[in-house]
């Protein structure tokens, strides 16, 4: 192995940014933050949980709504 071109391999901590989790492993990177761990994700926990998904729905009907309405009033009419 060539001397002096890896990097260090050192201890860290992965903290993570949801539930406040720390994991003490080691690394080439000093003190990680992640979004999500396997304390708090559903995968993990068992947990279901639905984001706003009524609130998508009810969204896309609006929106959806709102496109026909304008589609109807763009129509020529026939006389």
């Amino acid at each position: 192995m060539k001397q002096e071109i890896h990097p260090n391999y050192e201890q860290t901590t992965i903290t993570c940014g949801s539930c406040g989790h720390v994991l003490h492993t080691r690394s080439t990177k000093k003190n990680i933050r992640v979004e999500i761990c396997s304390h708090c994700h559903p995968y993990f926990t068992g947990e279901k949980r639905f984001v706003d998904s009524a609130g998508r729905i009810e969204r896309f009907k609006q929106r959806y709504t709102e496109t026909a309405t304008k589609k109807s009033d763009k129509t020529p009419k026939k006389k």
